[in-house]
């Protein structure tokens, strides 16, 4: 199947293996995973990841209805703060939900258990585990995300099913733990009573070397010792390595070193490259000078700093040339924008026998209705 370039593909094999890890340990250790759609939300998946996890989770009242009505399951909703105006749509859609302050709880809670929710509040363990990711570390200093110990109120406790606490990206179990024990510390005392403990999401369950058997005596000994229901609610481990995006070189020149413009954006494309940062893989080149070609690969757009990054390859490019940037399933279609007009990239599904199928195509409509 030819498809015109740029576009995504989201491959059934690679998240049907996924699928089975993130299975394995719920059969194990009785805890419920959900899927952020935060991450992921391209909903033609959803059916399939459905028969494995227990529900989704969401950031606010699109992503809760998304996910009620596509994903089915137990629908979780966490906003640092609710919009008076949206929450009884919410209370529709949500089966947990999940508050940030005392405040919020004691403004919103109420409505919460009238309607039969599931109620908890997000803390904060004051426990930072991020190495060079200082955006995505909720446990920094001024952080608005989560309550403090210094900030608990104890008279709320008969209004709470449940603590939520997320502080971990990209991560292994071994900061899981550290930050499990600081929860203990600070929290523990309060989860006598309470129905389940959400550990959020960051968890690379999928990743090679991801240490599982330890994330599952975590998981025991917190089910065990305070009689609760787990949960984890990863959006990166579900889709881990289980997508790309496909581009073409349009111009390749010279400033200094070689360079190449291609049909896809950083900026516009794949967003995280540039707020992370961080450098994308890419199928069959290597680091700048490892082989005998090296290029600078940037976007289109009349951003300075659309710049992807600095690879290398085997052959010089050339124009027409088709490029894969692999690991693109998550944190990128949820991201993607229209910034100078780029259009945005197709969505394609790779079924479990190697067929291509496009799912979305999107057109200067798309881009014309966002603004007016």
């Amino acid at each position: 199947m030819e498809l015109r370039t740029p576009y995504f593909v989201v491959d059934e094999t690679a998240l049907r293996r996924n699928l089975a890890i993130l299975d394995g340990v719920q059969q194990r250790t009785g805890c419920r995973i959900l899927l952020a759609q935060k991450a992921f939300s391209m909903f033609h998946a959803y059916p399939l990841i459905a028969q494995t996890l227990a529900g989704s989770t969401a950031s606010g009242l699109y992503e809760a209805r998304l996910g009620k009505e596509e994903f089915g399951g137990e629908t979780h909703v966490f906003c640092p703060a609710y919009r008076a105006d949206e929450f009884e749509e919410i209370l529709r859609y949500a089966d947990h939900i999940v508050f940030n302050s005392p405040a919020q709880l004691r403004k919103f809670g109420p409505a919460a258990k009238a309607a039969g929710k599931q109620v908890g509040l997000r803390v904060n363990p004051e426990c930072s585990t991020q190495e060079g990711h200082a955006i995505y570390d909720p446990c920094a200093p001024g952080s608005r995300l989560g309550t403090t110990l210094a900030n608990f109120d104890e008279s709320l406790l008969p209004l709470l099913d449940g603590l939520h606490f997320h502080t971990l990206c990209e991560q292994n179990s071994d900061d899981l733990e550290t930050t499990v024990q600081a929860f203990r510390e600070k929290f523990g005392k309060y989860c006598a009573g309470l129905k389940w403990i959400n550990l959020g999401g960051g968890h690379h369950i999928t990743r090679a070397d991801y240490d599982i058997p330890r994330l599952e005596r975590i998981v025991c000994a917190l089910r065990d010792d305070y009689n609760v229901q787990v949960y984890l609610e990863p959006g990166e481990a579900v889709v881990l390595n289980a997508g790309w995006l496909v581009a073409s070189v349009l111009e390749t020149m010279h400033n200094g070193m070689d360079i190449a413009i291609l049909d896809t954006s950083a900026a516009c494309h794949m967003p995280d490259v540039l707020e992370m940062p961080y450098r994308p893989p890419l199928k069959h080149s290597g680091q700048p000078g490892e082989k005998p070609h090296t290029y600078r690969l940037g976007g289109p757009t009349c951003l300075a700093g659309d710049v992807i990054g600095d690879y290398s390859f085997d052959a010089p490019l050339r124009e027409g040339d088709r490029l894969e940037f692999e690991d693109m399933a998550l944190y990128t279609m949820v991201k993607t924008n229209t910034f100078n007009g780029m259009p945005l990239p197709s969505i394609v599904w790779r079924d479990a026998d190697g067929n291509l199928s496009e799912v979305r195509r999107f057109s200067y409509e798309d881009f014309k209705t966002r603004l007016s």
